[in-house]
């Protein structure tokens, strides 16, 4: 059995990575984070052009079907590149839709997945867990910015009219907001339930990817790092204690990688969940390595090194929390005896 990209996969992934690295993306992550949200959409329809806002919408809604391993190669490059906005959150939209579609509802997929495949338009959506559906909803990723913003509550599929008070997260191009209650009931019934459920594994898979991304970047930025910068007329990376850090750094991305494409080939609950904990351990164990090579200077704004540095935890604990996906692991290869 042969587990390695194809070449097209590999020429996708690098030709995102070409036009990511040109495009300044630290400087539209910086504006993001500042209020102005126009580069970032400029490089959203960069990205469209290039096919991503396709790869989790059947073609029969203009996209280009439900390509999981693509879709993980393209969101590695995101992840390697910072690029801000509910990009995950637009895929979990889509795939909600499409499901919804497939199960006998295919309205609000009719309506709103073109916009989402050609890049016109851009999404966020929360699942409220039954616990919640009293109480309040969870936070959703970039209400403010997104065309549309959607929550499921229960068995309810609705498109909300607005969204409470912007909070910033540990990573400040990560805006927060609660939806607003009321608006438009697009879907209701079991599909709905059905649909969040497939809409939450590819979300799993989106983030795995851009944590995997995240921890790669700041690898490469502190190996640079250690080249340079000097101690006793010696590189630190020279030093035994700095090289091993790396080294352990390295092996914790690099056996977390064949766990990403693993779960992105079968998309069952139990490897999507092992490889979102190894790939979120993974960049923050990264993350945690390139401050302390770095001095703790990566913290500061001046370095573009903070942009992946504050990335990594909340990317850690969004769509399944370490210790959340760890259950689903257990609970999962326990029943099978694996």
């Amino acid at each position: 059995m042969t587990f390695l990209p194809t070449d097209e996969q590999r020429a996708f992934a690098r030709s995102l990575d070409a036009m990511l690295t040109a495009a300044d993306t630290p400087a539209a992550v910086r504006a993001w984070a500042g209020g102005d949200p126009g580069p970032g959409r400029a490089l959203w329809g960069r990205l469209a052009e290039a096919g991503v806002s396709a790869l989790a919408i059947p073609e029969e809604y203009e996209g280009l079907g439900l390509l999981p391993v693509e879709l993980a190669h393209a969101f590695v490059e995101l992840g390697r590149h910072a690029v801000p906005g509910p990009a995950v959150e637009t895929v979990a939209t889509a795939v909600l839709l499409g499901e919804l579609a497939r199960l006998g509802e295919p309205g609000p997929a009719k309506r709103l997945l073109p916009g989402l495949a050609s890049g016109e338009r851009t999404a966020t959506l929360t699942i409220a867990g039954v616990e919640t559906v009293r109480h309040t909803v969870p936070y959703a990723l970039d209400a403010d910015r997104a065309d549309t913003v959607l929550v499921v509550r229960g068995e309810e599929l609705w498109r909300a009219p607005g969204h409470g008070p912007v909070r910033v997260s540990a990573d400040p191009a990560r805006r927060l907001a609660r939806p607003a209650p009321g608006g438009e009931l697009l879907a209701e019934g079991p599909a709905v339930t059905v649909a969040a459920g497939q809409a939450r594994r590819w979300a799993m898979l989106a983030t795995a990817a851009q944590s995997l991304g995240v921890g790669l970047a700041l690898l490469d930025r502190t190996v640079a790092y250690a080249r340079q910068r000097a101690q006793f007329g010696t590189p630190i990376g020279a030093f035994q204690a700095v090289k091993h850090r790396l080294a352990d750094t390295l092996l914790a991305l690099e056996f977390a990688r064949p766990l990403l494409f693993g779960a992105a080939v079968t998309m069952t609950p139990g490897d999507l969940a092992a490889a979102k904990v190894a790939t979120g351990e993974a960049g923050y164990a990264a993350a945690r390595t390139a401050l302390q090579i770095h001095g703790a200077v990566g913290y500061t704004e001046e370095l573009d090194l903070s942009l992946w540095l504050r990335k990594a935890r909340p990317l850690r604990n969004a769509w399944g929390d370490p210790a959340t996906c760890r259950a689903t692991v257990i609970g999962a290869y326990s029943r099978t005896g694996s």
